[in-house]
């Protein structure tokens, strides 16, 4: 059985065929993510057009950034940077248009998904895997069965309070750059990759910023380990490539505000998955709807 696997997300689309056991059989170009001159629907139909016309496929996988309900298929709730998307029914789209089986979960539930499946969670019971970004998304696994809780929105752990912020603007990609930006006085910095440059450069305001993201990041990973007390945290997202510097620095953060050694017990993992993340576990929850 060939799945095509789509990965919507708030920059660019993805897209490959997949075999029912993970394999890749054949992967399609990015796309850029549409703002307001073509809704992202339009583009997900052209990608199952494109796939089904030149391969046989046998059903259409979803990963979508937004809150998503995974029964109905529908984007129930997407933020300001894909404007126009709540509402979305891509399942019934794509039913009705092709006559495929279409599934369709969250992104971050979708790399948690894959990340239990073939990842770094393949031997757990129970993981919570943050992906650490522009924002901090979040999911929740218990007893290898993802939470979603009651309006689909469990595991949204960037929206956690931390004072009068959200753990998101303390803890992701943009606070990194905006915190290196104020620490250097100047718009120095633009992306992530640009920071941990300057890290290895031995910029001072570069290690900062990262030495201050970690401290934040830990105070999330703290508040995850004491409300659920998981076998393990995995850590994804593209600031966390970097695993050979922040590893270490994380754990040892994590170990020093814990109130006691008795809490530290659970692991911290990197993500094994990559940039396939999404679309492998839109296929794992493709093949679990199918049982």
């Amino acid at each position: 059985m060939r799945i095509l696997c789509i990965d919507v997300g708030g920059t660019d689309i993805k897209s490959a065929i997949y075999h029912s056991d993970g394999r890749l059989f054949k992967e399609f170009p990015n796309t850029a993510t549409a703002r307001d001159h073509k809704p992202v629907i339009q583009q997900i139909v052209g990608i199952v057009a494109d796939g089904a016309v030149h391969n046989r496929i046998d059903g259409v996988a979803v990963s979508t950034a937004g809150v998503v309900d995974n029964v109905s298929g529908d984007v129930v709730f997407a933020g300001y940077t894909m404007p126009g998307y709540s509402g979305t029914k891509i399942k019934d789209t794509i039913e009705s248009k092709f006559g495929y089986d279409c599934a369709v979960e969250n992104d971050v539930n979708a790399a948690c998904l894959a990340e239990a499946w073939l990842g770094a969670g393949q031997d757990l019971s129970s993981l919570v895997c943050l992906t650490v970004g522009t924002g901090v998304g979040g999911a929740i696994m218990i007893d290898r069965k993802l939470v979603t809780g009651v309006g689909h929105t469990a595991g949204e752990i960037g929206y956690i309070p931390v004072g009068n912020r959200h753990f998101q603007d303390m803890a992701s990609t943009t606070y990194l750059v905006a915190r290196a930006n104020e620490l250097a006085g100047s718009l120095t910095y633009e992306n992530g990759l640009q920071v941990f440059e300057g890290v290895r450069l031995g910029n001072e305001f570069c290690i900062r910023a990262v030495d201050d993201l970690v401290s934040n990041l830990s105070r999330g990973l703290t508040t995850i380990i004491y409300l659920l007390n998981p076998e393990a945290i995995v850590l994804g997202g593209g600031v966390m490539a970097q695993k050979d510097y922040l590893e270490k620095r994380i754990i040892q953060s994590v170990r020093q505000q814990l109130v006691s050694e008795i809490f530290d017990r659970t692991e911290i993992r990197f993500a094994k998955m990559g940039n396939h993340a999404g679309m492998i576990g839109a296929l794992k929850n493709f093949l679990m709807c199918k049982k």
